[in-house]
């Protein structure tokens, strides 16, 4: 319908950017502060405000795409809900002795983060299911009452009940959920059997853990959402995007929270994945630098990067996987990012060896760069850039956002020129390179420590910096050709419309691959496969509208850690199942470099199914920004390109100026994001209005 519209929205640290996407393939942006006390309150006046601008009408609005950061700010300033956690006698200590995996080989002094439960509210109940699900010592139902009753008594708000082996046989968390919901409806409740009913006691604890411990605040924070969203008159089904970037409903999104805690980076990557096919480029990195991190996935042969699980509230890691235990683990279906805490509002210092470092600390939304003039003091990325002259202190957000150009230049002379007895703009260049230096750190990890070559590739930029520094860290990794969406700054917001419903869910289903009952797998898949149909069919999708893709986790026998692959469409019979094993082989060579020996046993570990529901989707070529474009309040400014050029007068000009091509330097100026073209190197406008520049 040509009156219709889909809202997306995406809340960072320092801005929340909302878009509407109306059936005649209009596109509306709006870009606002995010309100850090209340982020809601934002989002839902960014729409009222987006819509007034566009004259739609709240009753044309069709569904609001949402990704929040409710869910990990939650943890990581430690907010969550005061949880209780029941567990098999012997078991009370998993959270805190969690895998022994240490983020640094040789750092003693790194200490584990506190368990999200504390050690008087882990109490134990004193029964047994073996790994075949076989009940060897029954639950005392009296006891069941007493530990809840203890729990209820310290003023728990939620109560995660994990098992031993209740991936087999769930039957004894059933009936303590059935205790809880008698003795105390009031606090919220989870068990492991049912958020993931696979093996591995920490992983399935862990998750099942921060799944409570979000439970009471992310449903506070989606209820009060609808409720104002109502008022405003806007009644259209608000859903949340996944860290696996597919959405889900928001009753499903207020039950596991812990699918929607990474669903902010996600939204890009989906976004570059839709415009890349739309252009044929089956192989390209998402670079997304906004005003807090910068983040980095891969797309290769058209598929997304997933990952099976997420280290949430630990410091940021780039390295290999390989060295993970940083933060608490959610194994969770993720979009696979790499993150670096490098944005525009990161804070510049200088370390006790006198070098310039660069984040992880952010002067986010509040109190701000010093630039801002809104309280913040501390010298940021965003300070630099507008030193260095390459974006305007008049227009940004359209201009919005005023800047002040002399506080940046006092605050950056202060703290970093002078203590390091440099000139302003060689620091701020310096400023600029050490962030393009991290950033490109962040990018070899998804690409050439796995063993891909990230110069085949096509670099896709957006965020509110990444335009800025696309070109520098194009050039450091050998990258020559970079895209440049319309609307970069709201991009991930723009992803958000293009994701489809998901559901992820799984079994686990331990054999060796020569042992299987066929029968008894495919029953299991079968299981998965109608529950899948079910949840998407509550969402509203004909059986025409869905797809089901199965796949496994595998590993040769005597491994710790599993890889996914994936199976084929066609009905699975003994052939196939005899052929997984050489799958899964070449999936571990073209991974790790090697397979083992022919004939070495080869384990099947967990099935599952990805359950996906499609709605018509405009294509981006048929996108048009209904933001008209402005002149530029200068024809050109000085820019500083580092020591070999120097201060360059640059032209300062509209994304349309480019039609035809013309070699930098230049600048492009938008409402949501400036885009930096250095001298040498070539730019042009495709034909869905994308910014192409060629290194030459």
């Amino acid at each position: 319908m040509k009156d219709e519209a889909r809202i997306g929205v995406d809340v960072g640290g320092t801005f929340t950017d909302v878009v509407s996407l109306c059936g005649d393939g209009r596109l509306l942006t709006k870009k606002i502060p995010s309100s850090t006390d209340n982020y809601a309150a934002a989002v839902v006046d960014g729409i009222e405000e987006l819509l007034s601008e566009g004259d739609i009408e709240s009753k044309s609005v069709t569904q609001i795409c949402h990704g929040t950061t409710v869910a990990s700010n939650a943890i990581l300033e430690g907010k969550g809900a005061q949880t209780g956690l029941i567990t098999t006698k012997g078991f009370r200590d998993v959270l805190a002795i969690r895998d022994m995996r240490v983020p640094k080989l040789y750092d003693i002094g790194w200490q584990k983060p506190r368990p999200l439960v504390e050690r008087y509210l882990r109490l134990e109940v004193d029964e047994r299911v073996d790994a075949a699900g076989e009940v060897r010592r029954r639950l005392d139902a009296a006891e069941v009452e007493e530990v809840v009753e203890r729990l209820v008594a310290e003023n728990v708000e939620a109560i995660a009940i994990c098992l031993l082996n209740a991936y087999a046989n769930p039957a004894h968390e059933e009936i303590i959920e059935d205790v809880v919901r008698r003795k105390a409806p009031h606090v919220a409740c989870c068990r492991s059997s049912a958020v993931l009913p696979e093996m591995k006691e920490y992983e399935r604890t862990s998750t099942t853990v921060i799944n409570a411990y979000l439970m009471p605040l992310v449903g506070r924070y989606l209820s009060h959402m609808q409720e104002d969203l109502r008022k405003r008159g806007l009644s259209a089904p608000l859903t949340l995007m996944q860290s696996s970037g597919g959405l889900i409903g928001v009753e499903s999104a207020a039950r596991m929270p812990m699918h929607i805690i990474e669903s902010g980076p996600a939204g890009g990557v989906i976004g570059v994945h839709a415009f890349a096919q739309a252009l044929g480029i089956s192989d390209a990195i998402s670079f997304d630098m906004g005003g807090t991190t910068a983040k980095t996935s891969m797309i290769e042969n058209g598929e997304l990067a997933r990952s099976p699980d997420i280290q949430v509230g630990g410091e940021i890691l780039i390295g290999s996987r390989l060295l993970t235990g940083a933060g608490y683990l959610l194994k969770v279906p993720a979009v696979d990012l790499a993150e670096v805490g490098a944005g525009g509002g990161s804070i510049v210092a200088i370390d006790a060896g006198g070098a310039i470092r660069v984040g992880p600390r952010s002067a986010g939304a509040s109190p701000g760069p010093a630039c801002y003039d809104t309280g913040g003091e501390d010298p940021t990325v965003t300070d630099a850039n507008l030193i260095l002259g390459y974006i305007n202190p008049a227009y940004l957000v359209g201009g919005d956002l005023k800047l002040n150009s002399d506080k940046a230049r006092s605050v950056f002379t202060e703290s970093i020129a002078e203590p390091l007895g440099m000139e302003l703009e060689r620091a701020a260049h310096g400023v600029y390179r050490i962030a393009v230096a991290t950033m490109t750190r962040a990018i070899r990890a998804v690409s050439t420590e796995r063993g891909r070559d990230p110069k085949r590739c096509t670099l896709f930029a957006f965020g509110g910096n990444g335009p800025v520094f696309a070109a520098q860290v194009a050039a450091t990794l050998g990258i020559r050709r970079i895209l440049i969406p319309p609307s970069p700054g709201v991009f991930s917001a723009i992803g958000f419309l293009y994701a489809d419903m998901e559901h992820h869910l799984s079994r686990t289903m331990s054999s060796l691959i020569d042992e299987v009952d066929l029968s008894g797998v495919i029953g299991a898949w079968e299981d998965l496969i109608r529950e899948g149909k079910e949840r998407l069919a509550a969402d509203g999708f004909d059986v025409d509208a869905m797809t089901l893709k199965r796949s496994a986790t595998m590993r040769y026998v005597g491994q710790t850690f599993e890889l996914p692959v994936s199976l084929p469409d066609r009905s699975l019979d003994a052939d196939a199942m005899s052929k997984l094993g050489e799958v899964f082989a070449s999936e571990h060579e073209r991974t790790y470099g090697h397979r083992a020996e022919p004939g070495h046993p080869v384990e099947i570990v967990t099935i599952r199914v990805l359950a996906r529901g499609h709605r018509e989707r405009k294509d981006p070529a048929n996108l048009t920004t209904a933001r008209s474009e402005t002149t530029p309040t200068e024809a050109s400014r000085s820019a500083y390109f580092g020591g070999d050029q120097g201060w360059v007068e640059t032209p300062i000009i509209r994304r349309s100026d480019l039609k035809g091509g013309r070699t930098g330097p230049c600048i492009v100026e938008e409402y949501d994001a400036t885009c930096v073209i250095p001298p040498g190197v070539r730019a042009d406008l495709d034909p869905m209005g994308n910014i192409l520049m060629e290194l030459l």
